[in-house]
């Protein structure tokens, strides 16, 4: 539904024709206001703008003044779009005025309500409110990425702002390393593309660019522990931990994951499920659970049913407990060294249980 009302969105950018009220909302700000660009400039006729653009706060606006730029014809030119930010804030007197516009909205304004993060929250207010737009507008959602989104979104973005190609590759490396982050997915995107002269961004441009280390990324480290070898695991922590939106925390969540998933696949494993079939099981408990494995679920499945081999339930047994440890000692604001707490959490995980056990 997210992906449809975007293609319809662009789609009515492109060929100028619009719904007389559009609702954006959802978490990710950056999105929203591209978007919201877009629309304007596809909208608002650049020569009149200055007569046919409004742009209120619902903090701000009062009745009068809502009223009026709801209402007020174009002039010279085919339409108005009046912009209505923090939709969710309008004054008691002015959401009556809205939700008057909303029951009959003029042919000739584009309206553009947008919603803050967060909203509609737990107000009973704010959830009616919200329930009305959906019935009254154009929905438009925008969802924070996750890593599906993240890659499509990345490939659009790069294809309608830089006129350049993203290899898949390339794409998937740099969510691993800066994070479904659309305002900084963007940045990024700026300096691979001067980089790279609009040619197509590959991995090696991402590793250029972004100062990733080769052998030095999280699912190395991850891929290390997964096949449980403890030296190359340790020589990965200080270049891994200094990269960006990595740290400790996000580590420990990875390898808690990675843990639990291996866990649920030895079980499964021990109760005769084929090995052809593991990678393609990992993927559907990751649909299932929502589990976010802080890489590719492909190169998250690939890892952990290649790997499982080399793990047993006393070993998984073990690693979850050494996972809880450390997770209560991050909270513990003595704690003096973070590389030295991922460095035991990693021995741990590493060492065979039979061998601890003696």
């Amino acid at each position: 539904m997210s992906a449809q009302a975007h293609r319809d969105l662009r789609k009515s950018i492109l060929n100028r024709e619009f719904d007389p009220v559009y609702y954006f909302h959802g978490d990710d700000e950056y999105r929203k206001d591209v978007a919201l660009r877009a629309l304007v400039e596809g909208a608002a006729d650049a020569a009149t703008r200055d007569f046919n653009f409004d742009l209120v706060r619902g903090a701000d606006v009062s009745d009068d003044q809502l009223e009026s730029a709801l209402n007020t014809p174009p002039m010279m030119a085919d339409r108005r779009v009046v912009i209505l930010r923090d939709v969710g804030a309008v004054k008691k007197e002015a959401r009556v005025v809205l939700e008057r516009y909303l029951s009959h909205p003029a042919r000739d304004t584009v309206l553009v309500m947008l919603a803050p993060a967060g909203f509609p929250g737990t107000s009973k207010s704010d959830k009616d409110l919200d329930a009305e737009l959906r019935r009254r507008a154009t929905v438009i959602p925008f969802p924070g990425l996750d890593e599906k989104d993240g890659h499509a979104w990345l490939s659009q973005h790069a294809r309608d702002v830089h006129n350049v190609a993203i290899t898949d590759a390339a794409a998937g490396l740099l969510l691993a390393h800066v994070g479904a982050d659309a305002a900084q997915l963007a940045s990024e995107l700026d300096k691979l593309t001067s980089y790279t002269q609009e040619a197509t961004i590959d991995e090696q441009a991402v590793r250029d660019v972004v100062g990733i280390r080769q052998e030095a990324s999280m699912s190395d480290l991850l891929d290390r522990v997964a096949e449980r070898n403890a030296p190359a695991a340790l020589a990965l922590i200080e270049p891994v931990m200094a990269l960006p939106k990595s740290g400790l925390v996000p580590i420990i969540m990875a390898l808690t994951v990675q843990t639990l998933a291996i866990g649920w696949g030895r079980q499964a494993k021990d109760r005769g499920m084929p090995s052809q079939r593991m990678e393609s099981d990992f993927f559907a408990l990751l649909k299932e659970t929502g589990g976010y494995p802080m890489r590719p679920w492909g190169e998250a499945t690939k890892c952990w049913a290649r790997h499982i081999s080399r793990w047993d339930a006393a070993s998984v047994e073990r690693a979850l407990s050494a996972l809880l440890a450390a997770d209560r000692a991050v909270k513990d604001t003595r704690i003096s060294s973070e590389e030295q707490l991922l460095a035991s959490l990693v021995l741990a995980l590493c060492t065979p249980a039979q061998r601890t056990a003696a």
